[in-house]
């Protein structure tokens, strides 16, 4: 099986394209494949189509714990860097389908940098979705280990959980974020980001991602952590978010609707052995 490796800040992925796959692609495989002492190694699979009739691109994209994401920011630049490097796209704005909605992105500075219209941010549970009555999920609170947080819960098509503190540590996410991940308020479990806010345009994120675990970048987890940032009044329209693996340009409009702006390098390309599944 044919396979592209890249990072987006730190965040890698494989890239397998339908046409090169010869076995199905089940929750042990993947599991397998993106293993870091058994496998490749990655934060995941980025499983894709060539376009449909209707132009579109289709994008599966799996964690590497098996379960299947709805969208990734940063999946979604590494794939169009992907589309752009088999030559399948050109500077043109086109479209990605994804279990999390269908997004436009453009791909720009030789595949260096892509930009992606996320989608719109909702708060309401229902959409997130997060149990109770139907409500905008603004400053609750929620316990963890005899901890008691203040969150904000929000969904660009997969969900999220923002809490804001005065400061944000690695270890205090890889402390908590497991908890978070799994607690009972979130149904379809939930990605984690502790946000610090730094300016009106700055704010810092440390990321626990669903199925993943402790994450350098995330391009959905920052786009749902600025957009939490703004309906709070803590920053403008223009985010600059900071995390371990670097920077991402946030861009939100009228009714929540997100842009993000991001780097991605290509790794490697090579062949996986069938042999690796036989232990």
């Amino acid at each position: 099986m044919k396979y592209s490796k890249y990072h987006a800040l730190g965040n890698d992925y494989l890239v397998i394209a339908f046409e090169d796959l010869d076995f199905e692609l089940t929750p042990e495989k993947v599991e397998r494949i993106c293993h870091r002492n058994f496998g490749i190694g990655s934060d995941g699979i980025l499983f894709g189509s060539l376009p449909s009739k209707d132009s579109r691109f289709a994008l599966r994209i799996f964690n590497p714990d098996g379960s299947e994401a709805e969208k990734s920011g940063n999946g979604l630049r590494i794939f169009s860097r992907y589309l752009w490097d088999k030559n399948l796209v050109g500077e043109e704005e086109f479209e990605i389908e994804t279990l999390g909605g269908t997004v436009k992105t453009r791909v720009a500075e030789l595949g260096k940098s892509v930009r992606v219209e996320m989608g719109r941010v909702n708060f309401q549970s229902e959409k997130i979705p997060v149990v109770g009555h139907s409500r905008e999920v603004i400053q609750e609170s929620i316990t963890v280990d005899n901890q008691t947080f203040s969150f904000c819960a929000a969904t660009i098509g997969n969900p999220h959980c923002v809490i804001l503190l005065p400061e944000v540590t690695p270890d205090m996410v890889k402390k908590y974020g497991s908890l978070l991940e799994v607690h009972p308020y979130f149904p379809n479990r939930t990605n984690v980001q502790f946000m610090k806010i730094l300016d009106r345009n700055n704010i810092q994120i440390e990321i626990w991602e669903r199925g993943a675990g402790y994450t350098l970048a995330s391009g959905s987890s920052s786009s749902a952590a600025a957009a939490v940032a703004h309906r709070l009044d803590l920053c403008d329209s223009s985010i600059t978010v900071h995390m371990q693996g670097g920077l991402i340009a946030i861009e939100i409009s009228d009714g929540f609707l997100v842009t993000m702006t991001g780097a991605v390098t290509k790794v490697a390309e090579g062949i996986l052995s069938a042999e690796i599944f036989e232990y």
